[in-house]
């Protein structure tokens, strides 16, 4: 009886025990606590996964849909998870300043409208429900216009005719077609909406302004069709040659800001400009191009900063950490290069330089040469205004798109596209050759995991736990990799590991995690602990850092140094590629080693010990453990149980895993033969140990076909020479338009010259052209100098010819007075 009684008791503490923990963790709110962790509950993005979470979490920590749009505004977001009563004053603010006005529909969900942003990337905004109290917070994607899919965006029917209208020949109806169902009305405005930046250049008061003109069409239905016949516009409007249509509700007044609206991307306006333009387009569009041309002499030279392009398209396309496909000249979706004709591919520069923010485009024809704009008017061309913007954003010339409009795009169809006199623009953006461009250094991770260094080591650490692969503290760059144990294909644990995460971080940047996720080749993101989805938009911008998932098995990750990190997921493996510019040779240790160009040294451990390149298995074992992190310099996430366990409490090498170092090749093994058949060439000792110990060939095929893109990779990225663009003769041709070593180029004269110097000329290995400067002389011309130059010779040969006679005179003269001086001495003998 007394145990029973005791046993009563017990069971009270622990109800009453359990009471209290559930009311402390009642208490706890999210409310303005978002991010936050408690000793009882969390506001943590890892609550959910960890199980964790505040009561009302979901009420305060929201989630939205869709969760990004155009930076230009205008995006109906719902709050999901969330109910709120109707009467309520629901207010956004985005950016801790910026007000847009919600709203709560029938069935009690919140809206919000996305505000008009100079900015993209990830934008925090808070919710109110009486004005005053922002309690609750999530997080806004704003995107560069023109990376918006077409459907979140207006499309203009026939985009030349938009942009040429008034030219000769080209004239009509514009038509324009957008979703109608992203427009929470019934009528709607059809605007016009110039952009402009303002102020001093590279001044404080340098602005950016979007303004709205005019409405076109007024309280037209919203069917998702609009067709107008251009008319001039008064002035000052026919001033504004850029700008966008906008889409909003009719019961809105005219050009009101943050609104629920629809946004075209920018373009030229040329089909309401001034009655001088239909009347002589291409005389208008000289003029405005001469006048660009005296803005340009007075604003600062870009040019000086901005990095040079790749030498091949091999190159650029291989050097993801600097540089990324322009979707304006993708090969990959058809080379359709209607600025760059002739080219198949171009690529920019993925950071502003440092000063001015300035762009670098670099552009390739079929054979993989550069396209310089000395050569086409398809040529690479450099950019006052970066065409992704540059980070801090928000003023000119860093507005994501709209900068580069203005001072690079308007411009050009001022000075090429509306008139003939490119010859203005190319002055100001010529082609950037390859002379000084240096490709980066690859090193991978592959298989279970085989580890090739900078500096062209290969080894396999088949340890488990989490290690430090690049360091660089001269550059705060951290890349850590976190391997787990193979299971086999019935399941069985093999001893062997796998890559299975990545983290990493440059200087103050956000922390990304690229992991293997729940799916079988399927790639999870998180920054600062917090999943990301790419089912918006493929590219994100972050604090210094960008991502880009075009799809679910590819990541990269580019930070400010140049330096990228490509993880790719295949075979039930993650492979990784780190590409280091140039900049961080000698700047680096970790398991990628030393990046110095001396394989001698590339297992050196922390404390700067080094073993033999040729230790054995096990040795190089031991230093690989060495590089080990600890939970204090650890970027990971740690977001379930099984992760808290087994990497965040438990040692950060596991010594108790010891993997096998070789494989035995057994002749009586079945998977020896075809094993062998699959495993030939390069790569073939990674593809035999994975087949083998995995007991599957899909695994060595794997593991074969990574290394062979690895080599690919670190082949495309090999050092080309470049002499530099050679200029045809005036008044002649050249026939030749690539540059690097072993490339010909020749020259001739029009009818009427003469070749003076090399007709042809080759690029050395020392980088400099053969042979000497090329020039046509008029026929006319070399006359009157070979007949200069035979007076000339004439001349000196008679004064030649004088001074020999007067010479031969003196002699004979001084001979003569010898001879009586002889002659009078003999005789007073």
């Amino acid at each position: 009886m007394l145990c029973k009684y005791k046993d009563k008791i017990h069971l009270c503490m622990i109800i009453v025990l359990f009471l209290q923990l559930l009311s402390r963790t009642a208490a706890q709110s999210c409310a303005k606590s978002c991010g936050e962790k408690f000793t009882t509950c969390s506001c943590h993005a890892t609550c959910e996964s960890l199980k964790d979470c505040c009561a009302d979490y979901k009420q305060f920590c929201l989630d939205i849909e869709p969760h990004s749009g155009s930076l230009l505004g205008g995006t109906d977001f719902k709050i999901l998870n969330v109910t709120f009563e109707q009467n309520i004053n629901l207010t956004c603010r985005f950016n801790s300043e910026i007000l847009t006005e919600g709203y709560v529909d029938v069935s009690g969900v919140g809206h919000c409208i996305s505000p008009l942003l100079y900015e993209s990337g990830w934008i925090p905004f808070e919710v109110s429900t009486d004005g005053v109290n922002y309690d609750r917070a999530g997080r806004w994607l704003s995107v560069h216009h023109s990376k918006l899919g077409p459907v979140y965006k207006i499309v203009l029917v026939n985009a030349t005719q938009w942009q040429y209208y008034g030219t000769p020949n080209v004239s009509g109806d514009l038509k324009m077609i957008w979703i109608p169902s992203l427009i929470k009305a019934e009528r709607v405005n059809i605007e016009l909406w110039g952009y402009n930046e303002t102020g001093e250049s590279y001044s404080a008061n340098w602005e950016a302004e979007w303004k709205y003109l005019y409405t076109v069409g007024r309280d037209v239905p919203n069917s998702g069709l609009f067709s107008f016949t251009p008319q001039i516009a008064e002035k000052p409007y026919f001033l504004w040659d850029l700008g966008s249509m906008r889409v909003s509700p009719s019961s809105k007044q005219d050009g009101a800001q943050d609104v629920n609206a629809l946004w075209s991307g920018a373009y030229a306006i040329a089909w309401h400009l001034e009655e001088a333009f239909r009347k002589d387009s291409a005389g208008w569009a000289l003029k405005k191009c001469i006048n660009w041309d005296k803005e340009e002499k007075a604003m600062p030279n870009f040019l000086t900063e901005i990095t040079d392009c790749p030498c091949t398209l091999a190159q650029a396309r291989a050097d993801t950490g600097r540089f990324h496909t322009d979707y304006g000249c993708d090969i990959e979706a058809g080379s359709f290069c209607v600025y760059h004709p002739g080219a198949v591919h171009c690529v920019r520069a993925i950071q502003g330089s440092p000063e001015y923010g300035a762009g670098q485009q670099c552009c390739y024809d079929s054979t993989g040469a550069q396209v310089l704009t000395g050569d086409s008017i398809g040529g690479s061309t450099p950019d006052r205004g970066h065409d992704w913007g540059a980070p801090p954003y928000k003023k000119p010339p860093r507005v994501p798109a709209f900068s580069h409009w203005k001072y690079d795009v308007i411009s050009f169809y001022y000075c090429c596209l509306w008139s003939d006199n490119c010859k203005y623009y190319f002055t100001h953006r010529p082609s950037s050759d390859c002379r000084t461009y240096r490709p980066p250094r690859a090193a991978a991770v592959l298989g279970d995991p085989h580890f090739m260094t900078f500096d062209g080591v290969t080894f396999t650490f088949n340890g488990k736990g989490e290690y430090s692969l690049v360091h660089s503290s001269a550059y705060e760059l951290s890349v850590q990799g976190r391997t787990e144990p193979m299971k086999s294909e019935n399941g069985s644990v093999v001893m062997a590991t796998r890559l299975c995460s990545v983290a990493m971080r440059e200087k103050d940047s956000d922390i990304i995690e690229v992991r293997l996720g729940d799916q079988v080749d399927e790639l999870q993101v998180l920054m600062n602990q917090q999943v990301l989805s790419f089912s918006e938009q493929k590219w994100i911008d972050l604090k210094g850092v960008f991502v880009f998932s075009p799809k679910p098995t590819n990541v990269t990750v580019m930070f400010p140094s140049g330096t990228g990190v490509e993880v790719r997921a295949g075979g039930g493996v993650m492979t990784l590629t780190v590409l280091l510019p140039h900049d961080l040779h000698n700047h680096t240790q970790g398991l990628l080693g030393t990046m110095n160009d001396d394989p001698e040294d590339e297992f050196t451990s922390s404390n700067g010990v080094i073993i033999p390149s040729n230790s054995s298995a096990q040795d190089i074992f031991t230093y690989c453990a060495g590089w080990a992190i600890t939970n204090e310099t650890s970027l990971f996430t740690y977001d379930s149980t099984h992760l808290l366990n087994e990497y965040y409490y438990a040692p950060k090498h596991d010594p108790s895993f010891i993997p096998n170092f070789s494989m035995t090749e057994d002749p009586e093994d079945p998977l020896l033969e075809p094993t062998l058949n699959l495993c030939a060439g390069e790569g073939a000792s990674f593809c035999k140990y994975d087949a083998l110990s995995m007991r599957s060939l899909q695994q060595g095929n794997a593991t074969l076909l990574s290394y062979r893109s690895h080599t690919s990779t670190k082949k495309a990225l090999e050092p080309v020479q470049s002499c530099g663009w050679l200029p045809p003769p005036n008044h002649g041709q050249k026939e030749g338009t690539f540059y690097l070593e072993g490339a010909t180029v020749t020259f001739s004269c029009n009818s009427g010259y003469r070749l003076y110097g090399s007709q042809e000329r080759t690029c050395q290995g020392d980088g400099m052209w053969s042979g000497q400067d090329t020039h046509c002389v008029a026929d006319n011309t070399l006359a009157i100098v070979l007949g200069s130059l035979g007076a000339v010779l004439a001349v000196v040969v008679m004064v030649i010819a004088i001074v020999v006679y007067t010479k031969k005179q003196k002699k004979e003269a001084m001979k003569q007075q010898d001879m009586v001086t002889y002659q009078q001495h003999a005789s007073r003998l």
